[in-house]
């Protein structure tokens, strides 16, 4: 549950929930593609790269960012695992378990 209440304050913050989200349609499949460069999430987000650094380091402390090098440039993906793992906590006991809504509604 602990993990759960740092990706929920992370992310009830407005930079980082847009973050997260532009992080989101950057996804791809395979770990050493998609993504966003710093420069380029701070540009869709109109914020300063320092800011975005910030908000950048309590993503990344909850768990919510992976990072990768790519030549000069660090690569965000968003960590779909860990939100996975928030939303399957927040349904766990919808309708008592009678519906079965343990999954996020996009997988189902």
């Amino acid at each position: 549950m602990d993990s759960t209440i740092t990706a929920l304050a992370a992310l009830a913050q407005e930079t980082r929930l847009n973050a997260f989200r532009e992080l989101v349609k950057a996804h791809a499949p395979n770990p050493t593609e998609g993504g966003l460069s710093a420069g380029d999430l701070a540009d869709a987000l109109g914020v300063p790269a320092p800011t975005l650094s910030f908000h950048l380091k309590e993503m990344s402390h909850a768990d919510l960012v992976t990072s990768r090098k790519e030549g000069r440039s660090i690569i965000y993906r968003a960590n779909l695992d860990t939100i996975s793992s928030v939303v399957s906590f927040l349904l766990e006991d919808c309708c008592g378990g009678a519906c079965g809504s343990t999954t996020p509604m996009a997988a189902r």
